[in-house]
């Protein structure tokens, strides 16, 4: 994991093209390869996991840079086994910083291929009564939180949703990494959010 480790201490880092920037042009090719990298590693990463659940088809995996030319500060790849693409799927997810980080599974959507259904469907997911190693990640006003998944809190967010005091709520799980984890390991660990995951998802079905 030492690709992705490196890779994210440069996050929201300025990216231009080597041929334009002058004295920065090795700086600006150390950063391209590192993203390059991450991103590879990450994308090797989602095709394992994919390969032990064939029946969900893989998307390709997010660009190291935005449209402004930052390194995003994290990669993405949702798995798509029905519906439409405006639908909730599954996605992994990387999330943290160089001391600590991993890989999240949640149930969630893409928000340039959503639909006028896909916030209902997606919202079902606070249907599904909380078990142990989730969370809520909730969007208001543009901003994301993190809010610890309770009984309490699951009635919460189902009101304020009701009432549109939040936009939307995913449910996540997340396998923390170390340079010195196996892959095997981390996928053993990505299997067992699946298996968590998988009723949240199912339940944007319905």
């Amino acid at each position: 994991m030492k690709e992705i480790k490196d890779y994210l201490t440069y996050q929201g880092v300025q990216y231009r093209n080597p041929d334009k920037v002058g004295d920065e042009k090795d700086k600006m090719i150390a950063l391209r390869k590192k993203g390059q990298e991450a991103r590879k590693r990450f994308t090797q990463i989602a095709k394992c996991f994919q390969e032990r659940h064939s029946d969900w088809d893989l998307h390709p995996t997010s660009q190291w840079m935005n449209q402004a030319q930052r390194l995003r500060p994290h990669f993405w790849a949702y798995l798509q086994r029905e519906g439409q693409v405006s639908e909730p799927m599954m996605a992994l997810r990387i999330f943290g910083n160089p001391n600590d980080f991993g890989i999240s599974l949640e149930v969630s959507f893409i928000e340039r291929k959503k639909d006028e259904g896909t916030l209902s469907k997606q919202a079902k997911v606070l249907d599904v009564p909380v078990v142990e190693g989730i969370y809520y990640w909730v969007q208001k006003n543009d901003e994301s939180y993190r809010v610890q998944a309770t009984e309490g809190h699951r009635q919460l967010l189902r009101q304020q949703l009701s009432s549109r005091e939040i936009r939307k709520v995913l449910v996540k799980a997340d396998v923390s990494v170390t340079n010195e984890e196996s892959l095997a390991k981390i996928l053993h660990e990505l299997d067992r959010s699946f298996e968590t995951l998988l009723p949240y998802y199912q339940a944007t079905r319905n």
